[in-house]
């Protein structure tokens, strides 16, 4: 196997002190991908590149970006059984998941293009005669993408499609668990044929990020910050880009709660349960960690839940019957695991549907969930969904803010007005009526409130994180001076 390159400028490079980095397939353990581990020498490179290449990106035509960006579209599904093929061996993903990765990493690409031409300014009155006013939108400069393993399609084309349609070059920082993945991404981009510094992607060692990142936010030449990832990281990426003064969006951590109310389709909310609390094993920010149920109608939904999950099949993702696959990595089973031994032991009723083999960790409900339970405040990031009662609409909406928490949330009810008024105060990013927590559209203002971070990815609100907007004035008349 050969390593995988850093890509800097168009061109394949290894590290400049030689490291690389091995990553294993979570199910055999074996070897997938020996990716060049960047240190600061690289990522200032990486930097340089793209700085370099700003100055005739910026100054490209939209139909130019457009097309370029639509050729990559094509690119990713035609690609499509390579990028699946990664996505399995790196983080255990199963088919289904790494197909909507592909799927949906298309259409991100795709609306980037479409928003070529919608990076739009407004002619303001002025108070002065003769003064017409503008705002202007213009492209920053470099942007850094970082990106997470746990669907790596899906976040690393969003770290880097929409910085590019405004005009921006970028950095990208792919993650340590799916290095191959990332790397397609820039080689889509490069052969669907971007410049030599418009798109740059840099691997590392997990010892050496910190120096890398830190680095790169430090550069001159980078003047925004996309991260997605843990609450944790995304506070030392907002400090160190605080201390450059450099924006950021910052897209973290969840605690996504599902509401089932006393007139809900029962059924209807086990199924979007079900599937936004152990898709891709639970490893999801938007992920089903806290189902809200009323007292009258708990006891039903718990036992339709419980049947549902133990239907559900656990195995090699590379299988097709398989609706969950093992978890990308041991320190995650451990945290899921050390959650619900905590919980068990101060009182909640766990309903696991088998066994845990290694990373297969089963799915998991846990009943009677409170706030002396760990696993009450913090993200599980796995297969296991918290089950607490509430006594009526106000009890569930304080149950639902409860948190530190707000990307997205969930309400069933068949009444909708109940249901708007309901949403109107929950503190999320995100709300949605009758459907799961997950769920992502690439035209959509995605992001979250509280520790899920701030900013919007997605549709024209992308266009806002990604450009200045500038005031512009020309003046048709002479100017009276005081002096």
């Amino acid at each position: 196997m050969g390593t995988i390159r850093l890509l800097i400028n168009n061109e394949d490079l290894d590290a400049e002190a030689k490291g690389t980095h091995v990553c294993r397939d979570p199910v055999t353990g074996e070897i997938t991908s020996v990716a060049a581990a960047a240190r600061s020498a690289d990522a200032i490179k990486a930097a340089e590149a793209a700085s370099q290449a700003f100055a005739t990106w910026s100054r490209t035509s939209p139909a130019t970006r457009r097309g370029l960006l639509n050729r990559a579209a094509d690119l990713v599904e035609a690609r499509r059984d390579a990028f699946a093929a990664a996505m399995m061996a790196e983080t255990g993903a199963t088919k289904g998941w790494s197909a909507f990765n592909v799927h949906l990493g298309a259409e991100i690409l795709r609306e980037a293009a479409a928003l070529t031409t919608q990076v739009c300014g407004q002619t303001i009155p002025s108070g002065r005669p003769g003064c017409l006013a503008m705002s202007l939108r213009r492209p920053v400069g470099v942007v850094l993408g970082i990106a997470p393993w746990n669907a790596p399609v899906i976040l690393g084309l969003r770290a880097v499609a929409t910085p590019l349609a405004c005009g921006n070059t970028v950095v990208l920082k792919a993650s340590e668990r799916c290095p191959a993945t990332h790397r397609l991404i820039a080689e889509v981009l490069r052969d669907a044929g971007m410049a030599p510094g418009v798109i740059n992607v840099i691997s590392n060692h997990p010892q050496d990020a910190a120096e890398v990142v830190n680095t790169l936010i430090a550069h001159r030449a980078i003047r925004r910050i996309s991260f997605t990832g843990s609450s944790k990281v995304g506070r030392l990426v907002a400090q160190k880009a605080a201390e450059a003064l450099k924006p950021v969006v910052l897209e973290l951590g969840g605690k996504s709660p599902l509401l089932v109310l006393d007139d809900a389709d029962l059924q209807e909310a086990v199924n979007a349960t079900v599937f936004g609390a152990f898709l891709n094993q639970g490893q999801i920010c938007m992920s089903t960690e806290r189902v809200i149920v009323q007292e009258s109608v708990a006891a039903a939904f718990v036992e339709r839940l419980q049947a549902r999950a133990g239907a559900l099949s656990i195995g090699d993702p590379r299988r097709d019957d398989v609706a969950l696959g093992p978890m990308a990595g041991g320190d995650l089973a451990r945290h899921v695991e050390d959650l619900v031994r905590d919980a068990t032991s101060k009182g909640a009723k766990l309903i696991r549907t088998a066994n845990p083999d290694g990373l297969m960790v089963p799915p998991m409900i846990l009943d009677g969930v409170t706030a002396q339970m760990a696993i009450y405040w913090e993200e599980s990031f796995g297969p296991v969904v918290c089950v607490l009662r509430a006594k009526d609409d106000a009890a569930a909406i304080a149950l639902a803010n409860d948190s530190a928490y707000g990307l997205s949330a969930a309400i069933f009810s068949q009444n909708i007005s109940r249901a708007l008024s309901m949403a109107e105060n929950i503190e999320s990013g995100i709300c949605h009526i009758n459907g799961p927590t997950v769920h992502d559209e690439a035209q959509m203002p995605f992001g979250g409130m509280k520790e899920s971070g701030f900013g919007r990815f997605g549709g024209t609100a992308g266009i806002h994180e990604f450009t200045e907007l500038r005031w512009v004035t020309i003046n048709t008349q002479k100017i009276a001076y005081p002096f």
